[in-house]
């Protein structure tokens, strides 16, 4: 079945506007899509498509400084606390607790907001390839990539290959077109990525310092809860897991062979089977029309 996704905006505490597509019944179950940093609501495609047709309402985001959203003006207001606050603000006007899923970036703004907002906010949550204790030396990856190429790319091509050269363990696409939803073009005819470069400098360590911490006292409202990891990522290790399992000891894990820490992307038939075998066991989802 083809369902065309509806564009729609709304502001921030901080008067961002901020932008997400939605589709499906908006009286059934609803699950909230949230990107990685550096990224845009479109990685989410696929799975967004595979779960509306399994009769879910489903509500993609663009974070603040990605994609469509608007950009804030300080640094510090990319923080998880202002993250988790956007994603409140979408998870009030639904009529019941939906289920988050957040890559990354988009996970940990899951757990800040689970931890920090009264009440039960979800009704089940999904981590891919996020943890509290984070990883330093993939962090540090991950920074240098997303600091690498401040003057933009002539071409999508070089782009594409920046990109080759951060994941090399992903084959490149014959056709890397689609990459165009992941850039901008700005006055000087150079293509940049989709993002603020101020959002780097507010990713640090002591944001999610005590969020394990919370957790622990809220963990009863992240049920139930799965983390998808990849088994080449070199953000979430064994220890990080141990460590959330303590936050929260109903959680499930599921391990993708071959994938590192961009999962939809790297095995996204494996990742949808994970999220929509998580949703049947646990969500009931509408009828499709």
């Amino acid at each position: 079945m083809s369902i065309e996704p509806e564009i729609f905006t709304f502001r921030s505490k901080d008067g961002l506007l901020l932008t997400g597509e939605r589709v499906g019944a908006p009286g059934a179950p609803a699950v909230i899509l949230m990107h990685g940093g550096g990224q845009t609501r479109h990685s989410w495609g696929g799975a967004m498509r595979e779960i509306a047709n399994r009769g879910y309402h489903v509500i993609n985001l663009d974070a603040r400084g990605h994609g469509d959203s608007e950009w804030a003006e300080s640094p510090e207001h990319y923080a998880l606390a202002y993250l988790a606050d956007d994603l409140l603000r979408v998870i009030s006007e639904l009529p019941s607790a939906p289920v988050l899923i957040g890559a990354s970036m988009g996970g940990l703004t899951a757990l800040q907001c689970i931890a920090s907002a009264p009440g039960r906010v979800a009704s089940g949550a999904v981590l891919v390839d996020v943890v509290p204790r984070i990883e330093r030396q993939g962090a540090e990856r991950i920074l240098r990539f997303m600091n690498a190429n401040p003057d933009g790319f002539a071409t999508i091509e070089e782009a594409a290959e920046a990109v080759s050269r951060y994941n090399p363990n992903r084959p490149r696409p014959k056709n890397v077109d689609g990459l165009m939803k992941n850039l901008r073009k700005t006055a000087d005819g150079r293509l940049r990525w989709h993002w603020d470069p101020n959002l780097t400098r507010s990713l640090r360590a002591d944001d999610t310092r005590n969020l394990g911490w919370t957790l622990q006292h809220r963990g009863h409202f992240v049920e139930p809860a799965m983390l998808v990891r990849g088994m080449h990522s070199d953000i979430v290790s064994d220890d990080g897991i141990a460590e959330l399992k303590i936050c929260l000891p109903q959680l499930e894990v599921f391990d993708v062979a071959a994938a590192g820490h961009m999962i939809a992307g790297d095995k996204n038939d494996i990742f949808n089977f994970a999220v929509l075998d998580f949703l049947g066991r646990h969500i009931a989802a509408g009828r499709v029309p």
